[in-house]
């Protein structure tokens, strides 16, 4: 049924607030899984139902007009109270909670992802499932953005008060080097210098975290890669190329490396990063807490003991929370 012009509707504000935060019609779109046509002809009802221009849509990139800025503000708040209303049913019969949007760390994609929506579908028989990976900066944007429910990722420094948290794992970097490259017992670092190092991009907030910490240490590295990819980096620094600081997570991601590398403490100060899972305060009620509680097994038993078990030194820096 198409909404009738003068009506505001609930789909027409997350229209709108989707097309004010992209700034693009087209973005919107695609966010919203809808049509670029569909979008500017619900933006167009919502102007007309509120008397005024919200969005310059004549430029690129979109700019709010102060009509707009004002209808901003109060959309977000009717925005939090519709989630407000969806999480409250939800609670009160799970059954009820049709859709969950959830961001997960790529880390996770392969052995965690696939357990824990496995166990959510057998307790939300009717819910659909929108699973998003990527980096931790990314998802953090698509939450704020609230095109996504959930997240796990990791933690990028200082709160922001509009999130809860809860901590979910907590693991220190290491190294890792070609296998038989470095003799043990001799000086670590002075050995690792002789390799480039092959480096997590700095696009990332983890890449910008390793080169803060290197920095801390008045250490500069000769370097010729920079790569997003954990399996690409294992992969040049099992065959000779270099080596490489990652978390334990990466290690575990890329396993058929395995027997190309070696991985050893950092030979430095240690450097930890922390992995939660974060969503929009008092929306879901306890429905965070609870998915973080069913994640901590999942994590134990797929990632905490299997990399422990390979390298026991990893027991003093790798722990659930």
């Amino acid at each position: 049924m198409v909404d009738s012009p003068g009506r505001i509707t609930l789909w027409g504000i997350e229209v709108f607030m989707a097309a004010a935060d992209e700034r693009s019609i087209s973005a919107a779109a695609r966010r919203l899984g809808a049509s670029p046509s569909t979008i500017s002809q619900q933006l167009t009802n919502l102007e007309s139902a509120v008397g005024a221009t919200l969005l310059q849509r004549n430029e690129r990139p979109l700019r709010l007009t102060p009509a707009g800025e004002i209808m901003h503000r109060r959309a977000q708040a009717i925005m939090n109270e519709a989630a407000q209303a969806r999480a409250e049913l939800a609670m009160s019969d799970l059954s009820m909670l049709t859709r969950f949007r959830l961001g997960m760390i790529e880390d996770f994609e392969a052995d965690v992802t696939p357990q824990l929506l496995t166990h959510m579908a057998t307790q939300l028989k009717g819910c659909q499932f929108l699973l998003e990976t990527g980096a931790s900066h990314h998802l953090y944007d698509l939450l704020d953005s609230r095109a996504l429910d959930v997240i796990v990722a990791a933690e990028l420094g200082a709160g922001d008060d509009w999130v809860e948290v809860h901590p979910l794992l907590r693991e220190g970097f290491v190294a890792a080097a070609p296998r038989d490259s470095v003799t043990k017992g001799e000086n670590v670092l002075r050995q690792l210098k002789q390799l480039p190092l092959v480096q997590y991009t700095q696009r990332h907030y983890m890449g910008r975290l390793v080169s803060a910490h290197l920095a801390r240490q008045n250490m500069t590295l000769a370097h010729r890669f920079e790569l997003d990819s954990y399996h690409a980096i294992l992969a040049l620094v099992g065959q000779g190329s270099g080596w490489t600081i990652l978390p334990p997570l990466a290690l575990m991601r890329a396993r058929r490396f395995a027997d190309q590398i070696d991985v050893f403490e950092l030979p430095f100060e240690p450097l930890t990063r922390t992995i939660s899972l974060t969503a929009r305060k008092e929306i879901l009620q306890d429905m965070p807490a609870r998915v973080a509680e069913t994640l901590k097994p999942i994590l134990r038993d797929t990632i905490v003991a299997p990399a422990i078990a390979r390298h026991p030194f990893l027991a003093a820096s790798l722990k659930l929370l």
